[in-house]
């Protein structure tokens, strides 16, 4: 299933269901008869966030099922990120299959280091011409400013200490920063293991605070895409 697909369903499940339904027993039921047990599962996981050890974490996503083909990214979504890629280096973080930065290779072939980062890289490790790097988004092994572009789509809802991740972001950048995730309501049962939850634009400004003096903040389809000039900002 592409995200275009996921979207709409989304549409209907987050902006037509009223949240007295969304969060009733009436929907967790209709839920598992598709998504089985996990749906359960997903909403305890939620509710433990705060004292989840990092092995709970990374077995509940171990046993994840994988939604999309590929990537979480719609095209138009992509379509943006390849525009705005600055630079002679990019850093992917969450870089989950590799799929996006497959694109951003074929787009930008003259780029002198393409880097991905995952805390699990067996699905992309595969791809040739790309270094990859097994880390967290909250400490990453890089220097000050080491890639002109970093990048790191749908990745910040997942985060208990997002802000802790998105200074890591904004550490390692030298041009640019660049941030995807869903523009999303939360509710007890999802089909998404999510921490955080952005359902306006300025949901997430106030994530990303401060916000430098450059930036842009926009809804593309059900996602909000942002970035920062590194160069310019306060």
């Amino acid at each position: 299933m592409n995200r275009e697909t996921t979207n709409r369903i989304r549409f209907v499940l987050e902006d037509i269901l009223p949240p007295i339904v969304r969060d009733s027993g009436a929907f967790r039921w209709a839920a598992k008869r598709v998504w089985g047990e996990h749906i359960t599962h997903l909403a305890r996981f939620r509710e433990r966030a705060p004292f989840l050890s990092a092995d709970e974490y990374a077995e509940l996503y171990r046993n994840h099922p994988r939604v999309h083909e590929g990537t979480d990214n719609s095209e138009a979504c992509i379509s943006r990120i390849l525009a705005s890629v600055s630079g002679e280096s990019v850093c992917d973080i969450g870089c989950g299959t590799g799929a996006l930065l497959s694109r951003i290779q074929s787009a930008h072939p003259k780029l002198k280091r393409l880097t991905g980062v995952d805390f699990v890289i067996d699905d992309a490790s595969r791809l040739s011409g790309i270094e990859y790097v097994a880390a967290k988004v909250e400490t990453l092994p890089f220097a000050d400013k080491e890639f002109d572009t970093v990048i790191c789509t749908h990745v910040i809802e997942h985060i208990l200490d997002y802000r802790q991740a998105i200074a890591e972001l904004r550490r390692t950048a030298k041009r640019r920063v660049i941030i995807v995730v869903p523009r999303e309501r939360e509710y007890r049962y999802t089909f998404n293991p999510h921490f955080n939850f952005f359902p306006y634009t300025h949901s997430f400004l106030r994530a990303v605070h401060p916000v430098p003096s450059v930036y842009v903040c926009e809804d593309i389809g059900r996602d909000i895409f942002y970035s920062e000039d590194r160069d310019t900002a306060d």
